[in-house]
């Protein structure tokens, strides 16, 4: 097997082939010649990393970080025997809240990949998501989502936002507030894969769906978003002034498998359009995928790619509520496996996360990034398993705070926390 897949894949949700189809591909670790992205050294970024106590107990993994202005909801999923639970606190002047529940179940579909998620909504409401199996099947579990009005004291009982019957895989979820209120959400829909096709790489197409939700929880709409996207890149969401914008990795006839966003405007969602052709040709999912980080009309997103079997994170900016997208910003140093993450600054500029990977090493490292291209030296956040057992490291905003969660694996897996203060040249909105 070829360092790629091992590093990857790992034998996560896409083992039914990926094993077979990736063990040829080696990660080249040089930079990329001839290319016509933007690549700028800017002045040092001075970050002070500082652990913080993390509110998660032992045995947790898959944290995820969510906000809505100043609320900043920290998630993951602790597990004790065969029972999974959703967990989540959040982050204030004083620290960490006191950790609550939101649902818990012996029958949960757990993935370091397709992570479930507590999101803030307005005044004191609250959603998540969680996935659950339908069927003995590995790859048959739905979106379970629940909602609570008083901060996360009470949860509702828990919907799914799809109603297709069918006993194949939905999930790789994205929770966003819908303006006005309410919640919106995209997932990726197996409606249309026949059974076992993830085992097999069968006939069928994985989709991508989105469903729009009141705010007293009724469900309002659903739709398609894009009928063939990648089977198990996780997808992302953000929300600009003029409405949401999901990204996720698309999936060509032949195979092109480059990253997409699609908004939604006037009630229905645009023709998906790319963010950049990288056109990485990969007959497997690589089981990475975008970010993004909306204020305004202003809209980041970071990507991997491994065109020529070389791994390298990239990130690029919309002023037009990502209709459209500047040239590619390269992010990494050397190499990297991806997971990538990112939030807007005051100034218009972006952090990217990523994990690292060069001399057998692997971090998760944090790099400022410019619209011109110019980037800061990155800085490590933390030593990171390059493996599955790491899951996919977070970075979140709460004012001039920059928030880390990441997953530390072991005989008792922990959820790590951490900040850094961000200087004065870079004022809170």
């Amino acid at each position: 097997m070829g360092r790629y897949d091992a590093l990857l894949t790992d034998g996560g949700p896409v083992k039914h082939a990926v094993a077979v189809l990736l063990c040829a591909l080696t990660l080249v670790i040089t930079p990329v010649p001839g290319q016509s992205q933007a690549i700028a050294t800017g002045a040092n970024w001075p970050l002070n990393v500082t652990a913080l106590t993390s509110p998660a107990a032992r045995n947790s993994a898959q944290p995820q970080i969510s906000s809505l202005a100043d609320r900043v909801v920290l998630s993951w999923v602790e597990r004790s025997g065969e029972l999974a639970t959703l967990r989540f606190s959040e982050r204030t002047d004083s620290g960490w809240t006191e950790a609550r529940t939101v649902a818990s179940g012996t029958n949960w579909f757990v993935n370091w990949a397709d992570v479930p998620s507590v999101i803030p909504l307005q005044h004191e409401s609250m959603a998540a998501h969680w996935l659950q199996t339908s069927a003995v099947s590995t790859y048959a579990y739905d979106v379970r989502l629940s909602f609570s009005r008083d901060r996360g004291r009470i949860w509702s009982t828990s919907v799914t936002p799809h109603h297709d019957g069918t006993q194949t895989a939905h999930g790789f979820a994205s929770l966003f507030p819908m303006p006005g209120q309410g919640l919106g959400i995209a997932w990726l829909d197996g409606r249309q894969m026949k059974e076992g096709a993830h085992e097999r790489m069968g006939a069928g197409s994985m989709g991508l769906r989105g469903a729009r939700f009141a705010p007293d929880g009724k469900q309002a709409s659903e739709m398609a978003i894009d009928d063939r996207v990648c089977e198990c890149c996780p997808s992302a969401a953000a929300v600009t002034a003029d409405g949401p914008i999901v990204a996720y990795r698309n999936r060509t006839s032949d195979e092109i498998r480059d990253i997409y966003v699609s908004r939604l405007v006037g009630g229905t969602w645009t023709e998906p359009r790319a963010v950049y052709n990288d056109n990485w040709r990969i007959a497997a999912c690589p089981v990475n995928g975008p970010a993004l980080s909306a204020k305004g009309r202003d809209v980041a997103i970071a990507w991997f790619t491994a065109v020529g079997d070389e791994g390298h994170v990239y990130a690029a900016f919309s002023s037009n509520a990502g209709e459209t997208f500047g040239p590619p910003v390269r992010i990494d140093e050397v190499g990297a496996i991806g997971r990538v993450d990112v939030e807007l600054l005051a100034d218009g500029s972006a952090a990217v996360t990523w994990i690292e990977f060069a001399d057998q090493r692997s971090e998760f490292r944090i790099r400022r990034a410019e619209r011109n291209g110019a980037r800061s030296a990155s800085l490590a956040v933390s030593a990171i398993a390059s493996g599955r057992a790491s899951g996919y490291p977070r970075l979140g905003r709460r004012g001039n705070e920059l928030i880390f969660a990441w997953t530390e694996p072991g005989e008792t897996s922990q959820v790590r926390t951490a900040v850094a203060q961000l200087g004065s040249a870079i004022p809170a909105r």
